[in-house]
């Protein structure tokens, strides 16, 4: 009798979860490879890397039809480092991803907590250093308009994200300061828009920045965008960035263009990956970056990609002006095992100039690593990736 019981318990249980559609998932992608780099402060170096193209991460994420075209999502995420197992955000349990939501077919999403920025969603897809055919080792120089995969996670983020309407898709966000009485100390907001449709995808977006990180006074360092677990990567009083882009796909090759502009006002510091903190650096800074990307389906396991960006900058601390500029360039193969894992092959060069001698903008510092002591920096990666 009492196993009768349990059985009709156990149907009725499994009858309501069938009932309502819900999915727990368990999910992962881990990113490790060995890199050379020919400078990092005046020495040639070989390290073991952890997340060279993207992230390494482990996560849960699920949703619940809640009936009318209404369901219920979430995602918890953390970033991880492969070779120590230590937290990719210092001191976050959930420092990738952490968010709670709701999506309804007609009407869109509604989502709540530390997520990434719009201009990242709608933008970023269009560029090499968001992609596994270029990573975070390819972003513009400093990731200074947030579109590599290793961009900035933000904190008390409400967004929306519309329904696709003849492949289009409109985001917007807030991201709250949380402090009482200091209502745009370290907020962020932005909008953007994509659209998809055949072999064209286009995207455009706009994202701001104020007190990040607490700003010069370190006033609110734990709102929007955290300087404590390296979220933030600019210490500035603001940060501006727009842009637009494209790809075109035809038969195995897809060719895309993307435009960024960076304006970021009264600095106090820059993140340096490979350093695992901040370099100094005041005044303002303003960025055009210009980026060409293609790939090529060889086979339908090996592919090749390539991406150039000459980024364009203006510079001033109050003690003059100058105009530095970088030249990045990245090559990449992969050759893909299984749905699961891929094996790639990747170079990226960087060449800065026309900085002031000492600063941070002066030397080349490809992203993920620590700054060479020249305007030049070779890096090659060798490295392995499995999803799960």
């Amino acid at each position: 009798m009492k196993r009768t019981l349990l059985a009709a318990a156990l149907c009725g249980t499994f009858t309501a979860a069938a009932h309502a559609q819900s999915s727990v998932t368990l999910y992962g992608l881990i990113d490790a490879g060995l890199v050379y780099a020919n400078n990092e402060g005046g020495h040639s170096n070989w390290l073991q890397s952890s997340s060279s193209t993207q992230n390494t991460v482990f996560g849960v994420k699920g949703s619940e039809d809640l009936g009318g075209g209404l369901h219920a999502l979430f995602k918890l995420e953390q970033g991880f480092n492969l070779n120590n197992g230590s937290e990719a955000f210092a001191g976050d349990g959930f420092g990738s991803q952490a968010w709670v939501g709701l999506q309804h077919d007609r009407y869109g999403t509604l989502t709540f907590g530390r997520q990434f920025d719009v201009f990242n969603d709608t933008v970023g897809p269009l560029t090499s250093g968001f992609n596994t055919w270029g990573g975070s080792i390819a972003a513009h120089p400093f990731d200074n308009d947030n579109l590599a995969a290793d961009s900035v996670v933000a904190n008390n983020v409400v967004k929306y994200a519309s329904p696709t309407l003849y492949g289009a898709t409109f985001e917007t966000m807030y991201a709250f300061s949380n402090k009482a009485g200091g209502f745009a100390d370290n907020r962020a907001y932005g909008f953007g828009v994509s659209y998809a449709q055949g072999p064209v995808n286009l995207g455009a977006g706009y994202l701001q920045f104020n007190n990040a990180g607490g700003g010069v006074a370190v006033t609110n360092p734990n709102g929007s965008v955290s300087a404590g677990d390296g979220s933030a990567n600019f210490i500035a009083e603001r940060q501006r960035i727009w842009g637009a882009g494209g790809s075109y796909t035809f038969g195995p090759a897809t060719v895309g263009l993307v435009w960024s502009h960076t304006q970021i006002d009264n600095m106090a510091s820059v993140i340096a990956l490979g350093l695992g903190g901040y370099l100094p650096l005041s005044g303002t800074l303003r960025l055009d970056n210009y980026e060409a990307n293609a790939r090529y389906a060889i086979t339908p396991a090996w592919s090749v990609s390539a991406a150039y960006t000459f980024t364009d900058g203006a510079y001033g601390d109050g003690g003059g002006a100058s105009s530095p500029k970088w030249h990045t360039a990245m090559l990449q193969t992969d050759y893909t095992l299984s749905k699961r894992t891929d094996l790639y092959l990747e170079g990226v060069y960087q060449h800065a100039y026309g900085a002031p001698a000492g600063s941070a903008l002066g030397d080349a510092m490809i992203n993920t690593l620590s700054p060479s002591s020249t305007g030049s920096q070779l890096a090659v990666v060798a490295g392995l990736r499995h999803q799960f």
